[in-house]
Parts: C-alpha cells; sequence; structure tokens
C-alpha cells in the first residue's frame, strides 16, 4: 500500500471508530503524524485527498477540521466527477437512473406527505404544451428530485442530484428534437403521480421504469 494511500486509511480509521467526529479539529500536523507513525509529507497528501472528497475541510490559519460527513456534502464530487464524462457515457447514468428511481417511486407511494403530493400536483399543472425547452427540463429536474425527497431517503436525494447533470444534456436534446416532448413528460409524471397518490408501489415502479426507459431507448436509437 502506498504510504499516502496508508495515510487515508488511518485517519478514515481514526473517523469510523469514533475517535473523530463530524466538526472536530485534527491534531497539529507533526502530532498526528507522529502519532500514526507516518512522514508529514504522507499525511499532508492525504489530507489533500480527503479534502477533495470533502471528508475533511482545511481553515487555513485555524487548522483541517473533519466535515458534517452528510450524504449530501459527500456526494458533492460526484456531481463534479459527472461533470466530466463525456456525452457518450450518458447512457450509463441513465442505467443508474433507470435501476434506482423505479425504487424510489414505490418508497415515495408508502412515504409522500400530503404537502409534497400537493407541490408536485402544482409541478404538474405548471407546464403547457408550448414551455420552453428549459422550463420543461427545470420542471423535470424538480419533480423527479421531489419525489426522491417523498421518499425520506437522503443519500438517494443526493445521488441522483449527482447525476442529473449527465442526464440534463440528453433531456434538452430530446426536447429540441422530439415533437410531443412536453406533452409526453406530463402524461407520464401525471400517470407516477396518479400511482403514487393511489399509494400503489408497484404501479408507481412500473411508471418511472417506463418514463426512464423511454428517454434511454430513443438516447440508444439517436446516437
Amino acid at each position: 500500500m502506498a504510504l499516502t494511500d496508508e495515510a487515508i486509511v488511518k485517519i478514515k480509521d481514526m473517523i469510523t471508530s469514533g475517535e473523530l467526529r463530524p466538526g472536530d479539529r485534527l491534531p497539529k500536523e507533526a502530532d498526528l503524524a507522529a502519532r500514526l507513525g507516518l512522514s508529514r509529507n504522507s499525511l499532508r497528501e492525504a489530507v489533500k485527498a480527503l479534502t477533495l472528497v470533502n471528508v475533511l475541510d482545511v481553515r487555513h490559519g485555524d487548522g483541517t477540521y473533519v466535515t458534517s460527513l452528510d450524504s449530501a456534502h459527500l456526494l458533492d464530487a460526484l456531481s463534479f466527477m459527472v461533470d466530466l464524462h463525456q456525452d457518450d457515457s450518458v447512457l450509463q447514468f441513465f442505467e443508474v437512473r433507470r435501476l434506482l428511481e423505479p425504487g424510489v417511486a414505490a418508497l415515495a407511494a408508502v412515504r409522500i406527505t400530503r404537502e409534497q403530493l400537493a407541490e408536485l400536483r402544482l409541478l404538474t399543472s405548471d407546464l403547457t404544451a408550448d414551455a420552453a425547452i428549459d422550463d420543461l427540463v427545470a420542471n423535470d429536474l424538480r419533480f423527479h428530485r421531489g419525489i426522491a425527497e417523498a421518499s425520506g431517503n437522503a443519500v438517494v436525494c443526493s445521488l441522483l442530484d449527482g447525476i442529473s447533470g449527465a442526464t440534463q444534456r440528453a433531456r434538452i436534446w430530446r426536447g429540441v428534437t422530439q415533437a410531443g416532448a412536453v406533452e409526453r413528460t406530463l402524461a407520464e409524471h401525471t400517470a407516477i403521480l396518479d400511482a403514487i397518490e393511489a399509494n400503489d408501489t408497484d404501479a408507481a415502479r412500473a411508471w418511472m421504469t417506463a418514463h426512464i426507459s423511454g428517454v434511454e431507448t430513443w438516447l440508444r436509437k439517436a446516437r
């Protein structure tokens, strides 16, 4: 194991054991390096790496702290990775959505609140057939985000936020080149929401699968 990797593992062990908790300040560099049996250079590189993935926060003139470690913060790095991918990998992100979002819709069908349901209904009534593509995409993103929030699973929300960048480009492309995109999207959103409101997990799962698969199938043919 490379020395930097070893340093990362040792810091991670301090966090997972509870020795370092969210918000805690790390010991001074010299003290921590001596305690872990590491060179200061290896420790410094490990801190840089853990800072990039939002595990640590270096505050110049103050010290290095463990972040909140909440899922949304940790998964910010996923968004960065997604943005670096080229368009030819968009299909892989759609596959991830197809694996995740039907289950998310099924969870929402048993966990959604009246307030969340009302907000999603407003989204389905906000668009008209002549809506601009940018409005369609923004509405679609809010709709899927709302269902993820209704699932009650913060990790899922963060994951879907992370991969939306890649799929957003495909949504825009589809909207520009396919006639009837607005009507089709609204009809599918309404069917998904009807199933969720009826607490029908099977129907919610099936409609969401069809919704995601429709875009994915079109994108495969369009490449």
